[in-house]
């Protein structure tokens, strides 16, 4: 412990603001503030302990991930007492949805905290539900599950948790059209080719098509992106059809 609070103490002098920052976030001072300087550790960092052990937030994200999971489903257990598992499951998954969490981190400026070798602006969207997770790891074990249940109502269910609206948000919009086609019996694939362009970023772009016709395209950095993006454009194009067949 002495060893772990040693790695920190440079930077704890250096940034005289992150147990004040954190206070604020959290909403209670913490006890142990090292793990917070752990939850918003970068791997690039390249900080190990003294057992080898590497020092940065991906441990606590894994434990966050579960805190989150655990407390919104016990959120929506009690909240919907007539919801079957299938309905819960879906309303939960819409609630800790990467892009909520990505959503959460970043009103919150988490990436703001982060210590890091990696400059800001490279980072994708994913970090701000990396780090929203890890702090709540931090804040279970620096201050138990109350405390998480505490936290995640005031940020996350009080200010976005609104379960009509929830019903009817689309998740996934290549999960939605896939459905769609396999209920009507409707052929469809999704044509991926690599796009670079004149960019220096690798892009894909993808052409989805139902019943052999073209009915949407798009392009992002990822092809999982790019079939995301295109069958969101389909669903808009195709949302009559869709919710009368």
């Amino acid at each position: 412990m002495h060893f772990f609070k040693k790695i920190f103490n440079s930077r704890s002098q250096q940034n005289g603001n992150f147990f004040m920052q954190v206070s604020e976030i959290i909403g209670f001072k913490p006890a142990n503030i090292s793990l917070y300087e752990k939850a918003f550790t970068h791997r690039s960092m390249n900080i190990k302990d003294e057992d080898g052990n590497a020092i940065n937030y991906e441990r606590l994200e894994f434990l966050g991930d579960s805190m989150v999971s655990s407390i919104i489903s016990s959120y929506l257990f009690k909240e919907v007492p007539s919801g079957n598992e299938g309905y819960l499951t879906k309303m939960r998954s819409k609630v800790v949805s990467r892009e909520h969490l990505n959503e959460l981190g970043s009103d919150l400026r988490l990436i703001d905290l982060i210590k890091t070798r990696i400059k800001k602006e490279n980072f994708g969207n994913n970090i701000h539900g990396n780090l929203f997770e890890a702090l709540v790891g931090a804040i279970f074990l620096d201050k138990g599950y109350r405390a998480c249940e505490e936290f995640i109502h005031d940020r996350v269910i009080e200010p976005y948790v609104d379960i009509k609206k929830l019903e009817s948000k689309i998740i996934s919009h290549k999960s939605l059209l896939i459905e769609w086609c396999q209920k009507n019996k409707k052929d469809f694939f999704y044509q991926v080719y690599e796009d670079t362009g004149n960019e220096v970023l690798k892009h894909f772009a993808v052409k989805l098509f139902i019943q052999d016709k073209m009915v949407a395209k798009a392009r992002a950095t990822s092809k999982k992106k790019a079939e995301e993006k295109a069958s969101k454009r389909a669903y808009f194009a195709l949302k009559r059809e869709i919710y009368y067949t």
